[in-house]
């Protein structure tokens, strides 16, 4: 069976709340992101509510950290996305709206082709990840598997 990447990365806002100004600029540019994203090479598909987006989904015990989950036809794929498009302007702005972790806040894992992973699914791994490190189970760009 065919394998594709799936993709987490969580972010623990600075406010309180997604809709606080501080976060405005950041909200307004996530409807063109996500498009970008649909659009790119390689995508398959990404976490969302009725509204389209992610932000009112918190699989993590603390509210402030939103999620962005997606699966990918290869790391290449997502590596282009993220670092050589758009997005990587807003990345680059991150540090506006986003605290810094003191762990690992993405994961990469490989998923069966057809399987849609779910936000446990996906924090089992990134906590895997920040607890243990790289391996075929959970890693990163630097240590791919």
């Amino acid at each position: 069976m065919k394998k594709l990447l799936a993709q987490l990365n969580i972010a623990r806002m600075q406010s309180n709340s997604i809709d606080d100004p501080l976060m405005a600029d950041f909200v307004s540019q996530i409807d063109t992101i996500n498009a970008l994203a649909e659009s790119s090479k390689g995508f398959v598909w990404r976490l969302k509510d009725d509204e389209g987006n992610a932000t009112n989904i918190h699989p993590f015990d603390d509210e402030r950290v939103i999620v962005n989950m997606s699966v990918w036809e290869s790391i290449e794929d997502l590596m282009e996305y993220a670092y050589k498009s758009a997005h990587a302007l807003v990345m680059k702005d991150r540090g506006k709206w986003f605290e810094k972790f003191g762990k690992p806040s993405m994961v990469l894992w490989y998923i069966d082709e057809g399987h849609i992973p779910t936000t446990q699914e996906a924090r089992e791994r990134l906590e895997f990840f920040q607890q243990s490190g790289a391996s075929e189970f959970a890693f990163d760009f630097k240590n791919r598997f």
